[in-house]
């Protein structure tokens, strides 16, 4: 009975572990498309935005803040 639990809690930890995701597994979610920003540009326009308005820093890669007029 100790040998079949002990060989069922080895087949569960083996079952959460991860063994990575390769680019080829992925097939449609590895397209560019895919992506949730996938134009870098507007991406960045839109946290100037965001961060100008909401008086803080700037943003990722613009400096100032506040009333949007950097």
């Amino acid at each position: 009975m100790k040998r079949i639990l002990l060989f069922t809690f080895i087949i569960f930890l083996t079952g959460c572990s991860s063994m990575g995701v390769e680019p080829w597994e992925r097939n449609n979610l590895a397209k560019s498309e895919m992506a949730l920003d996938s134009d870098p540009l507007t991406s960045a326009l839109d946290d100037h935005i965001y961060f100008s308005k909401e008086a803080s820093s700037g943003g990722r890669s613009f400096g100032g803040g506040g009333c949007g007029c950097n």
